[in-house]
C-alpha cells in the first residue's frame, strides 16, 4: 500500500535504548506495516506484536487505525518499544481525550536506560580485568 500525503495521518517519534521509530497513523482497519513489510513478517514473536498494539487496547481504539513505520537501530526489542512510543504520541494527536489512559499506563514516558559507556582502564562499562595478588 502506497498512502499519498492528501491522506491525512497522525505522527509521533518514539524511541527506545538506541532504536528510532518514525510512526504514521492513518484512519483504517487496524493493518501494521513495519519497514514496508507486514508486522506478521518483521517481528515473528506474539509478544512484540502486542508490544506495538498495546496503546490502541488502552485507549480502546483497536481496528480504528493502520500504522506505517519505519524503525532503525539496537535490536528487535527495542524497536517494538520505540514503535509503541511512537503510536502513543500519534494517539495524542489523534484526540487529546487519550492523554489521561495513555499517561496512567505509563505509555507517553520515554525509557531512559540507555547503554553504558565504555570506561578507559577497563574492558567493558564496569568489567575490569582479573585481580591477582601477584
Amino acid at each position: 500500500m502506497n498512502y499519498q500525503s492528501a491522506i491525512p495521518y497522525f505522527y509521533g517519534t518514539g524511541r527506545r535504548k538506541s532504536s528510532v521509530a518514525r510512526v504514521r497513523i492513518i484512519p483504517g482497519t487496524g493493518n501494521v506495516t513495519v519497514n514496508g513489510r507486514d508486522i506478521n513478517d518483521y517481528f515473528g514473536l506474539e509478544t512484540l506484536k502486542m508490544i506495538v498494539t498495546q496503546p490502541f487496547g488502552v485507549t480502546k481504539t483497536e481496528g480504528r487505525f493502520d500504522i506505517i513505520c519505519t524503525v532503525k537501530g539496537g535490536g528487535v526489542s527495542g524497536q517494538a518499544g520505540a514503535i509503541r512510543h511512537g503510536v502513543a504520541r500519534a494517539l495524542l494527536q489523534a484526540g487529546d481525550e487519550y492523554r489521561a489512559p495513555l499517561k496512567k499506563a505509563g505509555l507517553l514516558t520515554r525509557d531512559p536506560r540507555m547503554k553504558e559507556r565504555k570506561k578507559y582502564g577497563l574492558k567493558a562499562a564496569r568489567r575490569a580485568s582479573q585481580f591477582s595478588k601477584r
